[in-house]
């Protein structure tokens, strides 16, 4: 459990830092059109996630880890990282961006937890190493 939260603890201020990053480059959640250089931010879930049940498996698992094992701690990870982020989303939208829309904020946010889901099913299926029966 250590390595979820410190992993998801740094995965969290990253994402969160993003948001104050972007309001810096004159970037605002306002509006419902995505910009092309937001997709960047998909960088810091996937590199969160995989080098998190990376470590994880090296660590802490002998390196040998099945599928549902990285995939519930990638889910550790995310939710972990989520909450964080969360956080730093609801500081952002109440005391530095008050013009943006928090129906449009709270969609991105939903967006980013079905990508992060999709993420984590990836990174488990490409560091998975032991074979598992199912029944």
């Amino acid at each position: 459990m250590k390595n979820a939260f410190v992993t998801g603890l740094i995965l969290g201020i990253m994402s969160g830092t993003w948001l104050f990053i972007m309001r810096s480059f004159g970037y605002t959640s306002t509006g419902n059109h995505v910009r092309p250089i937001e997709y960047l931010s998909l960088l810091i879930p996937f590199c969160g996630v995989y080098f998190g049940v990376k470590t994880y498996r090296e660590d802490e698992k002998s390196g040998e880890i099945s599928f549902f094992e990285a995939l519930f701690q990638s889910f550790r990870i995310l939710l972990i990282g989520g909450l964080f982020a969360c956080l730093a989303g609801i500081v952002y939208i109440n005391y530095f961006d008050m013009a943006s829309n928090l129906f449009a904020f709270s969609g991105r946010l939903f967006g980013g937890l079905a990508l992060g889901l999709l993420i984590c099913v990836g990174s488990a299926a490409a560091l998975m190493n032991k074979s598992s029966k199912l029944g």
